[in-house]
């Protein structure tokens, strides 16, 4: 019996061995699985070396590659045919590309704030191609531009004539604005002169967000309509769509009924005051909120051009966002100091 007892301990000892064996090579295996690649090459006059773990074992060399190049083409000063090393021999058939002709800062507020790779190139793009201020990146990166621009619910497929035109308006317009120079107090005060107020005292900024082809014309534009007055809370003129734009202000949620007079609005501006060559006339409802759908529904069926979209005051920005900017009673007490 002692024997018996023996032999099933020691095929007891020798099964746990050979498992505890299995799994210690099981997970070297594993460990295996685990590279490290080396990625070399030439860039900029000298060489790069890109160590970097990778668990499926494939190489990043052709993306690195196309980066490289693409740098290298046009900032480098040892590629002779390089975009900068052609305007230093004032070659007069260069043309600056965009990497070129955005400043250090510009890049730098892009990269620090921007995370994918697409948006980084559609700041870089738009900063070379609307002349962009840093002052006015450092807006339009708050804002979102990339993620918020072409996104406004509208009809305007609908109602503008040419689909070129509306591709453009489309493009022109966000569903969401910053507007983080606002500072309004009591958020459920309904008087939409509140906000326009904090708009018109800021006219430049809300133009940097709104986009720098739009040009202001005048707060409460009158409009006469068989001898009685109306009047549009924000009137703009878009230099690339060619026509006017009507801004209505509320400070609410947004209600279908709103679009009835901003629709009797453009057809007055395009009966008294859109010239013969201008295009027809844009309107914008801007609210606190909307209801995506709701919005759909509502704008299908006018025969006007229009979209709408919400705004974000200060109050309303993330706390990140409201500790970097100076307190709205600091300011008042410094200011009471200073008199």
């Amino acid at each position: 019996m002692k024997l018996y007892r023996r032999i099933f301990f020691l095929l007891l000892a020798l099964s746990v061995g050979v498992f505890f064996l299995f799994f210690y090579d099981s997970c070297k295996t594993k460990e295996k699985q685990k590279e490290f690649l080396t990625e070399e090459g030439r860039v900029f006059g000298t060489f790069y070396k890109v160590i970097y773990e990778s668990s499926t074992g494939k190489s990043l060399q052709p993306e690195l590659e196309k980066l490289f190049r693409s740098l290298d083409f046009s900032l480098s000063v040892y590629n002779d045919s390089s975009v900068i090393s052609r305007i230093n021999r004032n070659d007069p058939a260069v043309v600056a590309d965009e990497y070129f002709r955005v400043g250090f800062t510009h890049h730098s507020e892009i990269l620090s704030k921007e995370k994918t790779l697409q948006g980084r190139l559609f700041y870089i793009t738009q900063c070379a191609k609307e002349f962009w201020s840093v002052e006015a990146l450092k807006s339009n990166l708050r804002g979102e531009l990339y993620g918020k621009s072409g996104a406004l619910p509208n009809n305007f497929l609908q109602t503008l004539p040419e689909l070129e035109q509306a591709k453009r308006a489309i493009r022109a317009f966000k569903d969401e604005y910053l507007l983080d120079y606002i500072n309004i107090e009591d958020e459920n005060d309904p008087d939409e002169r509140l906000l326009e107020r904090g708009i018109i005292s800021n006219i430049k900024k809300f133009i940097l967000s709104f986009g720098t082809k739009f040009s202001f014309i005048g707060n409460q534009h009158r409009i006469i309509v068989d001898e009685k007055e109306f009047f549009i809370d924000l009137l703009f003129f878009n230099r690339e769509l060619h026509c006017l734009v009507a801004v209505e202000l509320k400070r609410g949620e947004f209600k279908p009924s709103y679009l009835g007079q901003l629709n009797f609005n453009l057809s007055a501006l395009d009966e008294y005051i859109k010239l013969p060559e201008e295009a027809p006339s844009i309107g914008i409802l801007l609210c606190k909120e909307a209801s995506r759908n709701i919005v759909e529904f509502a704008v299908r069926d006018y025969t006007k051009p229009m979209g709408v979209a919400t705004y974000r005051t200060r109050n309303e920005m993330p706390e990140t966002w409201q500790k970097a900017l100076p307190d709205l009673d600091d300011i008042k007490k410094y200011l009471i100091t200073m008199m």
